[in-house]
């Protein structure tokens, strides 16, 4: 048995080890957090199977939507999640207050351009947010309602919900049901296009980046152009994707959205791990610098000198308190959102820099 071979086996047994410790959310119903609690109103489109009582991971063929009632819960600290392990607190837990499932997409299309009509004229936007590997349905819906509180993100949050393992060990069967869910994703981005002229901004994090990227490839080669049009903004967060494959995604892809926002950190252990699993230096969201992306309209994001709240580092974007602040009053990052042009990414602190099309903005804390 080579010692290469050895180092790898030790390494993942040692991180899954890690991230194996951490329990997982579940859905939990408590309509009495409504009077303590803001909410935040969720639309989902999920390619798991209900099987009558929870959102499993098996694979569906075609979608089911639902609508859910977040409440975000008054104790806890910026980029917190937490839910019930035992008896809710409902000071201090992420819980629903009311779930609603549509009938077909028909109904899923008029409670979605319902709640759009509803926002201000200049909020009549959509945040769509893709998960990524080892979630739980309620993994996702609590992060996509937390992303928009915590970032006051204007217009109406909307999740996909792909069907993970939802366990640590599930690496190689998320990857295939990331692949899987590419044509139910592009359907729904599909339905969220015909319930009106608003615009849409895509998030997604780890293995879900890989699954956004791979059904905006396919929007590109089937002549959907006028959707891609619609995109005002995409946001890769740790991406767990092969740099080449984004390369190929993104060349097919091109022109790519704007503008389009690349989140990395050498200090996310997840990655270090993928990219030790798939025997390579770096995933696209550990790269360190900007040459494999130069000639890509992107901005990299180097937030490594954040820490996040998950031992692994792999969600520091959305769970560091000082990263959320700071992005949250961004102005660079405001403006380029709103379709500014010439957005004054040096605002942000740390050092900006520039290759080709690419630019690379390496974040340092507020001291």
């Amino acid at each position: 048995m080579s010692s290469d071979f050895v180092t790898r086996y030790l390494a993942v047994l040692a991180l899954l080890t890690l991230a194996s410790c951490a329990p997982r959310a579940a859905l939990v119903i408590a309509p009495s957090a409504r009077d303590v609690s803001q909410i935040e109103r969720v639309f989902v489109a999920s390619s798991r199977v209900y099987d009558g009582a929870s959102f499993t991971s098996e694979r569906l063929e075609g979608l089911g939507f639902t609508q859910f009632d977040v409440a975000i819960p008054p104790n806890r600290e910026i980029g917190e999640v937490s839910w019930p392990q035992g008896e809710v607190d409902i000071e201090e837990d992420f819980v629903v207050t009311q779930a609603d499932r549509f009938r077909d997409a028909t109904a899923f299309r008029a409670g979605l351009r319902a709640a759009v009509a509803a926002q201000p004229a200049e909020a009549r936007e959509v945040m769509v947010f893709v998960h990524g590997f080892n979630n739980t349905f309620a993994d996702g819906l609590y992060r996509t309602a937390q992303i928009r509180h915590d970032f006051e993100i204007p217009g109406v949050a909307v999740h996909y919900s792909w069907p993970s393992l939802s366990s640590p060990f599930g690496y190689a069967y998320d990857r295939d049901s990331a692949l899987f869910a590419r044509d139910g994703l592009e359907q729904f981005l599909r339905e969220i296009a015909r319930t009106g002229s608003h615009n849409m901004v895509l998030v997604a994090h780890s293995v879900g980046s890989e699954l956004l990227m791979e059904s905006l490839r396919q929007l590109r080669i089937a002549g959907a152009h006028d959707i891609i049009d619609r995109i005002s903004g995409v946001v890769l967060m740790s991406p767990d994707i092969d740099v080449q494959v984004f390369r190929s995604q993104a060349a097919r892809l091109s022109p790519l959205p704007e503008p389009f926002f690349i989140f990395t950190s050498q200090r996310d252990r997840a990655l270090r791990l993928s990219a030790l699993v798939s025997g390579e230096p770096s995933r696209l969201g550990n790269i360190g610098t900007i040459e494999d992306v130069a000639e890509f309209n992107v901005t990299l994001i180097d937030v490594s000198e954040f820490r996040g709240g998950d031992a692994l580092n792999h969600n520091t974007v959305v769970t560091s308190p000082a990263m959320i602040r700071l992005l949250s009053r961004a102005e660079a990052v405001n403006s380029a959102f709103e379709g500014q042009d010439n957005s004054p990414i040096g605002l942000l602190p740390g050092t900006v820099l520039s290759l080709q099309n690419a630019t690379q903005v390496i974040l340092t804390p507020n001291l």
